[in-house]
């Protein structure tokens, strides 16, 4: 079996350093498409001979010709075949943007005319209401399929990106199977990993470098005491890290290729550089969720889509006894559409109350300081780039916040984090106190930002 470093080292001997770029852009999700076409249709030509066919196309050399001496060591037919072959790998590899680089790979690896992965039909919201109105009763529509639900969308890349994206033969709808949103919530095709599995949820990141200006150091609410650090107990500088994971409970329920989730994320800010005061954990976040999300399908504004509606409840809570007791319960709604590069996902919720006048709320007036919903906006550069953006607004109180989270990749396993918040609610014991913080680290894992 040919193994993808095999590829690396043989593409570098063949062409020296000049050629090193094109390779490790490579995902390592991309290698698997890569190697199942090589063991196929490119197992019969020696390693050294794919290497240098894969430089060549329609005639034009990149950094490299197949010799006249490796074309006689095979059949003409295979040497075209497979040249067409690794050509179609070797423009893919030059895709900036992810989703189309793995939709290329994807098409490529399997042949022109054959649709990748298990397709999932997403719910067609103009057609379902329409039928609905017709029969007077709730009736559910189903796309016939992504691609033909799509098929009226340009494909979201530079001219030149679509251009390789039509040599390949890869549509919109398969440009989109990629795609931050899809690939975060299984919209186009059932995940191989399945329900019970570990996946990532939100952003999962270190940032030993942490600082809040204005710091809180008296934390209260209406129905809790003050609380007052002292000089040593809040040091300026902290370390702040999140992790943030989902599995798939269920999938493909009722009938509509729905999905039910069960999330947990945890947010921590540790004064690991307070000696003076042991190393305390200064506050930490716990927020178990469980919510559904449907594939849907319907035009937007200026050639967007919308792709998802989804529901869940999730409960909010530091874990601290009083007076620094602090949590809530909301059940949330949600959206997710794309234009582009540009992924927005609006969320709405209702804070669940379930207090009494001898059990009252640790911060009955969260709402007012935390909003009544957010909206998350992701730009996705390409590359592993992107541009998250969080706001939360109470429309009555004036207040909210917003966060911005940067990455940007050093390598293809270290990308660096940059997070700058300012508003109410950076930790939920702060939900009250308005405050800006900014921090810098590294993300532990594939987070887009969603």
């Amino acid at each position: 079996m040919i193994k993808p470093w095999h590829i690396k080292q043989s593409v570098n001997a063949s062409h020296g350093t000049s050629q090193r770029h094109i390779l490790p852009s490579i995902s390592a999700k991309s290698f698997e498409f890569i190697t199942v076409a090589l063991t196929g249709s490119l197992l019969s030509l020696p390693l050294m001979q794919t290497a240098q066919a894969a430089t060549t196309y329609n005639g034009s050399v990149y950094n490299g010709s197949v010799s006249n001496d490796a074309l006689a060591t095979s059949e003409p037919s295979v040497v075209n075949a497979n040249n067409v072959s690794a050509n179609l790998f070797m423009q893919c590899a030059t895709l900036k943007t992810d989703a189309a680089r793995l939709a290329c790979y994807d098409k490529a690896a399997i042949g022109e005319t054959t649709t990748a992965g298990q397709e999932k039909k997403p719910l067609d919201l103009v057609q379902s209401f329409k039928a609905s109105i017709d029969t007077g009763k709730p009736k559910i529509v189903l796309a016939d399929s992504p691609a033909e639900a799509s098929a009226s969308q340009e494909i979201p890349a530079s001219i030149t990106e679509a251009t390789i994206l039509t040599k390949v033969g890869v549509t919109p709808a398969e440009v989109r199977q990629y795609t931050p949103l899809s690939l975060a919530y299984d919209l186009d095709k059932n995940s191989e990993r399945g329900i019970l599995t570990g996946r990532p949820h939100n952003p999962m990141y270190l940032m030993p470098v942490f600082t809040t200006f204005k710091r809180n150091r008296a934390p209260q609410s209406p129905t809790q005491d003050v609380y007052h650090y002292t000089s040593k107990e809040y040091e300026p500088v902290e370390l702040k890290a999140q992790v943030s994971v989902k599995t798939k409970v269920m999938e493909d329920v009722f009938d509509t290729n729905a999905d039910i989730w069960f999330g947990y994320t945890q947010q921590m800010h540790w004064q690991v550089y307070n000696q003076d005061n042991s190393r305390p954990f200064r506050a930490t976040d716990y927020m178990p969720e469980i919510f559904m999300t449907q594939p849907v399908t319907a035009n937007l504004p200026y050639g967007g889509k919308l792709r998802m509606l989804g529901a869940g409840v999730m409960h909010h809570s530091n874990g601290q006894s009083d007076p620094l007791s602090r949590s809530w319960n909301r059940v949330y709604i949600m959206g997710g559409a794309e234009w582009d590069k540009l992924t927005l996902v609006p969320k709405a919720w209702i804070h669940v109350k379930n207090e009494s006048e001898d059990d009252p709320s640790d911060n009955p007036d969260i709402t007012d300081y935390y909003g009544h919903g957010e909206i998350q906006a992701l730009y996705d550069f390409g590359k592993g780039e992107t541009l998250g953006v969080t706001g939360r607004y109470n429309l009555g109180e004036s207040n909210g916040a917003i966060q911005f989270d940067y990455i940007y990749p050093f390598t293809s396993d270290v990308h660096g984090f940059l997070q700058l918040f300012h508003g109410y609610g950076e930790s939920i014991v702060d939900y009250n106190h308005k405050s800006t913080a900014i921090g810098v680290g590294v993300t532990l894992n594939d987070w887009k930002g969603l």
